[in-house]
């Protein structure tokens, strides 16, 4: 039976431990109908070229926790991916290499008659950092994306490490043209810290839910975003684009 073509487009971001929680990405996949998977804390030397009928889009190659975007070709058509350094912080310098942190691949919705976005994993800097470099982090993924994007949508998920003061955060990207999403339940429960260290970020979105899922493996918990595309690109312009860049 094939997809619902009038539903909205789910994206789980999953930082998967170092790659433990790895096991659970097919049986997530399928539980909720996912068309695409952003993940963080891969090993990418270990990581399945197929998730039952996802398909890897891309992943870094350098970083010692890596990223990777797997999705449903049934529904999206991948028109590229980006891999892009973000500023680094102190325990990026010491731990290196860890400078790509962002993932991008633009789409066109095959679903959503031809409608373009970009879908991107990003791992900003651990707690040892300042909100201020997480800050700067997330300001560089997003104008980086602006600006490759021709107009077209965007939704960012991922690993933030931004529990705290998220508000400020929500303010600041919001008087730039991006919503902040977060879940129902906090996407981090163990040891001494608890909050919603993963959620999302989008543009010309509209977002219908952002829910918390159960997991295993991992120290975080999957993040579900149900969305869809509100600002129309026909893909022919994002063609245009891409050839001049």
């Amino acid at each position: 039976m094939g997809l619902d073509k009038g539903r909205a487009l789910r994206t789980i971001s999953y930082n998967l431990h170092e790659g433990r929680a790895t096991v659970e990405l097919a049986a997530l996949a399928s539980a909720h109908e996912v068309d695409a998977l952003c993940l963080q804390e891969c090993d990418t030397r270990r990581l399945p070229e197929t998730v039952g009928p996802l398909v890897l889009a891309g992943a870094t190659q350098r970083n010692r926790l890596g990223l990777a975007l797997y999705y449903r070709p049934e529904r999206l058509h991948a028109h590229g991916h980006e891999l892009r350094p973000l500023r680094r912080s102190m325990h990026d310098r010491f731990l290196s290499p860890a400078h790509e942190r962002l993932l991008a691949v633009r789409f066109e919705d095959l679903h959503d008659d031809g409608a373009l976005l970009t879908l991107a994993s990003i791992h900003t800097a651990p707690l040892s950092a300042t909100n201020a470099m997480r800050r700067h982090q997330i300001t560089e993924a997003l104008g980086a994306i602006r600006a490759a994007a021709h107009g077209s949508s965007a939704l960012v998920v991922g690993d933030f490490n931004y529990p705290w003061f998220a508000s400020s955060l929500t303010r600041r990207l919001s008087d730039q043209g991006f919503q902040v999403s977060h879940s129902d339940l906090p996407t981090y429960v163990r040891k001494r810290f608890r909050g919603h260290f993963d959620f999302a970020i989008s543009e010309g979105m509209d977002i219908e839910s952002v829910r918390t899922l159960e997991q295993a493996g991992s120290d975080h918990l999957p993040v579900l975003v149900q969305s869809r595309v509100r600002a129309f690109v026909p893909a022919r312009l994002m063609d245009r684009g891409c050839a001049g860049g």
